[in-house]
């Protein structure tokens, strides 16, 4: 919403100076309106036509960075999300609490995403992504295949930590406003001097309005990349919802327990199908 306001309110701007000059112009006094008055005012406006070109590659640039570097962290940690269910998965059922803790994050990550709500510091992801690693610190392995998983799920678990905070650090954006606010002056300066001595017709006015137009657009996507999870340029859900999905066997566990008969003798399906084990495995 804030990206709309600023840019709606840079193509008013836009097209107020650029009329205005235009029609301010007859009104000013001969001295104001000579030829050497114009080269002056034209000069000065191409200095800053230069500054401002330069500062929105900057600000492209910068939007389309943090853009990239967001959606490749929500890839990352989508991956490590999905190694470390399976560190859990190969450990044993004493890692389904933090399988299941591990489910709700995700959840609750991918649900914000696909709401198009920023993540933020949020108590509720923070107590599941704490209550994971609590979950993990109550394990007690066994032997040295367990103790070599649990290492594994421990070392992961503290890649998810880091991705999490960093993300949180740039869900809303880095492009500071001053800048940004500087260059609408240059460019209110510049669209000015347009109007400085254009002739009055319509086409002189459609050409002011439909470059504010596509100005004021460009600065809005801009600033909408810079934010990658709201507006129409958003960074995809569909990585965390991947992870998700990589947790569907949990999900099938913990509510459809099933008893399977195999060769005449009683099977335990728990669902380990979803691990590529045989799903009719003889019960002890």
């Amino acid at each position: 919403m804030r990206e709309i306001v600023v840019s709606g309110l840079i193509f008013v701007g836009l097209v107020a100076a650029s009329l205005g000059s235009l029609v301010l112009y007859s009104k000013l006094p001969p001295q104001h309106r000579q030829d050497d008055t114009q080269s002056v005012v034209r000069a000065i406006a191409n200095i800053f036509v230069v500054m401002t070109s330069l500062v929105l590659g900057l600000m492209l640039n910068s939007s389309k960075g943090t853009f990239e570097a967001v959606d490749h962290n929500v890839h990352t940690i989508s991956t490590d999300i999905i190694l470390l269910d399976r560190w859990l998965r190969l450990y044993g059922p004493d890692a389904d609490e933090a399988r299941q803790r591990l489910l709700a994050y995700t959840e609750q990550t991918a649900s914000r995403m696909r709401n198009s709500t920023p993540l933020v510091v949020d108590r509720t992801r923070e107590s599941l992504i704490d209550a994971v690693g609590h979950g993990l610190r109550a394990m007690k392995p066994a032997d040295a295949e367990h103790v070599a998983r649990w290492s594994d799920a421990i070392q992961q678990f503290h890649k998810i930590v880091e991705l999490h905070w960093i993300l949180v650090e740039q869900s809303e954006g880095m492009l500071p406003w001053p800048i940004i606010s500087l260059m609408v002056a240059w460019l209110l300066l510049i669209f000015a001097s347009f109007g400085y001595r254009a002739p009055r017709n319509a086409v002189v006015v459609a050409s002011f309005i439909m470059s504010a137009a596509l100005i004021a657009g460009a600065i809005y996507l801009i600033i909408d990349m810079n934010v990658p999870f709201r507006g129409p340029i958003q960074v995809s859900p569909a990585p965390v919802a991947a992870g998700d999905r990589g947790n569907a066997a949990l999900k099938l566990r913990r509510r459809v327990p099933v008893a399977l008969a195999c060769a005449g003798r009683v099977c335990c399906n728990e669902h380990p199908h979803m691990s590529g084990i045989d799903p009719c495995r003889l019960c002890p």
